[in-house]
Order: structure tokens, then C-alpha cells, then sequence
């Protein structure tokens, strides 16, 4: 066997495995899969916790429900393959420490708004996705969460670069606690 046919036989038996990893609805190897109680998640194995979370802005409090990514399997996974997101629902993403985080929307079928938020609630960046797009989307600085809700839906609630998020995972500072 020459080299070239032992590189196109690799490739093809590459390109069957990976396609029965999808089409059997099994995790692929780098991100891992997740359901969730969302009757609209895709069925793939690991359940999202839910929990509910405001946003504080200058028109008063907007209340979602939240699934919770706090563990790489669903921090990878996130709303990948969602076909839908109801209004008053999102996701959190927990990174469990501040850093800079850089996000993407591959297999993400549904626009989105990314919500950068500190480690005290304060949102210091927001920018909308693209489904499909393998564009990296920087925090713009130290964040410890990213709450995706539907595309629009900043704008629409009035949340804003600045605004505090209330929520378990933030200690916001006394100054921050005195604007409410």
C-alpha cells in the first residue's frame, strides 16, 4: 500500500467515526455533552442544574431562569444544538475563577447575547453571536461568568456594560449593595 492510499484510508475511517459520534448523539472527545430539564435541550446525557438569576439596571430588576455550565462537560456543551430559547431563559456559564475568556458559537444554532460579568456581578462587556460561527468572542477583561440569553434581549431589557447581576455565584462590594 502506498503512502497516499494509507492517508486517504485514515481520513475515511476518521470521517466514519466521526460521523457515527454524531449521528448516535454521543459526546464528542473534546467537549463532552449535557441535557437539560429545558424541554427545547437536545437529549445527550448530563442534566443542567436550573436556578434563577436578576440583572440590576437603571429601569429596575429583569429576572431569568438560568441553566448552570459549571463543570467543562457543560461548559462546552452550553446551548449547542438548541433549536429554541424561551425569552425569560439563558445560560450561565460558572468559570470558577476570574479570567480572560474567549467564547465561540460552533454547533450553537440560535443567536445570542454574551454577558461578561465580574467576579463581584458587574457586567463589563456584552456582544451578540452569530449561530454557526467559530469567530472568538474576547470577555474584553477578568470575568467569572458569561450569561447567554436570546440575541436582542440586552438591548430589549435594557442591560447595559456597568449593570450588576444578583446571583449566588457574585459578591458584589458594599458600593455596589448601596445602588440598589
Amino acid at each position: 500500500m502506498t503512502f497516499s492510499r494509507i492517508l486517504a484510508t485514515v481520513a475515511a475511517v476518521a470521517f466514519l467515526l466521526g460521523f457515527a459520534t454524531i449521528a448516535s448523539g454521543q459526546p464528542d472527545p473534546v467537549g463532552g455533552a449535557a441535557a437539560s430539564a429545558n424541554k427545547n435541550a437536545p437529549k445527550t446525557g448530563v442534566k443542567f442544574t436550573e436556578e434563577k438569576l436578576s440583572v440590576r439596571t437603571k429601569a429596575g430588576s429583569v429576572a431569568f431562569t438560568v441553566e448552570i455550565a459549571d463543570n467543562d462537560a457543560e461548559r462546552a456543551q452550553g446551548l449547542m444544538n438548541r433549536e429554541s430559547l424561551a425569552a425569560d431563559r439563558g445560560m450561565l456559564f460558572d468559570f470558577e475563577t476570574s479570567r480572560h475568556v474567549h467564547m465561540w458559537m460552533r454547533n450553537t444554532l440560535i443567536p445570542l447575547d454574551m454577558v461578561f460579568i465580574d467576579a463581584k456581578g458587574r457586567i463589563i462587556s456584552i456582544a451578540g453571536a452569530r449561530p454557526l460561527s467559530d469567530r472568538q468572542i474576547s470577555s474584553g477583561g477578568e470575568i467569572l461568568a458569561v450569561l447567554e440569553l436570546n440575541a436582542g434581549t440586552a438591548r430589549a431589557r435594557g442591560i447595559k456594560v456597568g449593570d450588576f447581576v444578583e446571583h449566588r455565584l457574585f459578591k458584589p462590594t458594599a458600593t455596589a449593595k448601596a445602588k440598589k
